[in-house]
C-alpha cells in the first residue's frame, strides 16, 4: 500500500487538558503511536519544553498558544482546539509559521442548547431561590413569580449553530422565538428576525450566543439591561466579555430582572482549586455554572473525534478544510505520487518562483491545488516519486516561504 504521510511512528502528538479518550483512540487507529495525553494545561517554560519536538498539539481553552509558545515549537505542523473557540491561539502568528489551526465549532451545540432551555425552565419557576431556601431550612411553597415556559418569548442574540438549534427546540416547547443577528438569516420554523432593541423589549428570556469580537464586547451593559422587559431573564452561555456583570447584579437585586443564568465570566479561575469571585455570588435568583455549557460526555466524545479527524486528514494528505487560519484545500488521494505542501505569504511573485523550481529541475507536476486568504497561500503539488527531497530543499529557499512539507 502506498504511504500517504510521513512515517507515522516518528510523528508526535501532545494532547493537553484531559481531552476525551476518543481522540487518542482515533489517532492510534490511524496508525499514530506517539500520542502523549496530559490531564492539565501547561504554561511558561513547562509548555515550551514540551513543544520542542511535537508535530501536532491538542488543547482546550486554558493552554495559551501564543506567538512566544509557537516560537518554541519548530516542528509543529498543526494544532487542534478541542472546543468551539480559538481565542487561546494567536492565529496570525500560527499562520506566519505555517501552522494550521483546527477547532470543533459544532460538536457541542446540542449540549449548550439543552442547558439554556433547562435553565430557562428552572428560572421561570423560581427553582434556584426555592432550592437555596430549602437548603437553609426554608420552605417557599408559592406560585408567585412562577411561570410555564409555554407561550413565552425567547430572544436569541446570535443565530448561528447554537442559536438555530435552540430556536427549534424552544418552538417544540410552545415558545415564540425572535432572534437578532448582524446579518440577515433565514429563520427556522416560525422564528423571526428583529432589531436588538425590539428583542430586548419584548422577550421574556434573552439568551446570548455570539462570538468574542470587538463588536460584541460588553454589548449587554447597563443601558441594554434597563431596556429589557421587566421580569425578564438573561442567560449568557457564549463569552464572558459580552455581559457587564455589575449592572446585571444591580438589576437582579432591584427586581427589574426575574433571574439570570451565567456560564461564562470576564475573569474565570484558572483551575478548580482557585476561588471563583463574582458580584453575582449570593444572589438566589441566579444560576452560576463554571463554563460547562458544552461540557457533557457526549459533546466531549464528539469533539475528540471531530478535531482528531481533522488533524489526521491534514497529516495524512494535507487536507486543510475547516482550518481557521490557513486557506481551505480539499485533496484527493493520488497513489504513486509524492505530495509537496507549501505554505507561503500571499504576495505577488511567490507562485512564479514555486513553479520555476519545478521547471529548473525538469520535474512534471501531476496535480496542483492552490488556495489563498488575505495573508497566506497554501499550494499542494503532486509529483513523480523520487524527486520530492530535492524539490523541498529548493522550495524552502523561495522568498515568502513559511513552511514546506513532504508527504510520501
Amino acid at each position: 500500500m502506498t504511504k500517504t504521510s510521513l512515517d507515522k511512528s516518528k510523528i508526535k502528538f501532545l494532547l493537553l487538558e484531559g481531552i476525551h479518550p476518543s481522540a487518542q483512540e482515533l489517532l492510534r487507529n490511524a496508525g499514530y503511536t506517539q500520542v502523549e495525553a496530559l490531564s492539565g494545561a501547561l504554561e511558561g517554560d513547562e509548555l515550551h519544553a514540551k513543544l520542542a519536538d511535537v508535530h501536532f498539539l491538542g488543547i482546550r481553552s486554558r493552554t495559551q498558544l501564543t506567538a512566544e509558545a509557537l516560537a518554541h515549537a519548530p516542528k509543529l505542523v498543526a494544532a487542534g482546539c478541542f472546543c468551539i473557540g480559538t481565542n487561546q491561539v494567536d492565529l496570525v502568528a500560527a499562520a506566519e509559521r505555517g501552522v494550521a489551526i483546527f477547532n470543533a465549532p459544532y460538536s457541542n451545540t446540542r449540549s449548550v442548547a439543552e442547558l439554556v432551555l433547562g435553565e430557562a425552565i428552572l428560572l421561570l419557576r423560581g427553582i434556584p431561590a426555592k432550592n437555596a431556601a430549602a437548603h437553609r431550612g426554608g420552605w417557599l411553597k408559592s406560585a408567585t413569580d412562577s411561570y410555564e415556559i409555554r407561550g413565552k418569548t425567547l430572544g436569541i442574540i446570535g443565530y448561528g449553530s447554537i442559536g438555530t438549534q435552540l430556536s427549534v427546540l424552544a418552538e417544540s416547547l410552545g415558545m415564540h422565538v425572535v432572534f437578532h443577528d448582524v446579518v440577515a438569516k433565514l429563520p427556522l420554523g416560525n422564528a423571526r428576525q428583529a432589531s436588538l432593541a425590539e428583542l430586548l423589549a419584548t422577550s421574556d428570556i434573552v439568551t446570548l450566543h455570539v462570538p468574542e469580537l470587538p463588536s460584541t464586547q460588553w454589548m449587554i451593559g447597563a443601558a441594554q439591561i434597563a431596556a429589557m422587559k421587566p421580569g425578564a431573564i438573561l442567560i449568557n452561555a457564549s463569552r464572558g466579555t459580552v455581559v457587564e456583570i455589575d449592572p446585571l447584579a444591580e438589576a437582579l437585586r432591584s427586581g427589574h430582572l426575574l433571574g439570570a443564568a451565567i456560564d461564562v465570566f470576564p475573569e474565570e479561575p484558572r483551575s478548580n482549586k482557585d476561588e471563583f469571585v463574582s458580584p453575582l455570588r449570593g444572589l438566589d435568583n441566579v444560576i452560576l455554572t463554571p463554563h460547562v455549557g458544552g461540557s457533557t460526555m457526549e459533546a466531549q466524545a464528539n469533539i475528540g473525534v471531530e478535531v482528531a479527524d481533522k488533524l489526521i486528514r491534514y497529516s495524512d494528505n494535507g487536507t486543510s478544510i475547516t482550518s481557521v487560519n490557513l486557506p481551505e484545500v480539499a485533496l484527493p488521494a493520488h497513489p504513486g505520487k509524492h505530495r509537496i505542501l507549501h505554505v507561503h505569504r500571499n504576495v505577488p511573485g511567490v507562485m512564479s518562483e514555486v513553479n520555476r523550481v519545478f521547471s529548473d529541475l525538469g520535474i512534471n507536476i501531476s496535480a496542483q491545488y492552490l488556495q489563498t486568504n488575505e495573508r497566506v497561500g497554501y499550494v499542494v503539488m503532486d509529483i513523480d516519486a523520487g524527486s520530492s527531497e530535492a524539490v523541498a530543499a529548493r522550495l524552502a529557499e523561495v522568498p515568502g516561504t513559511l513552511r514546506t512539507r513532504v508527504l510520501f
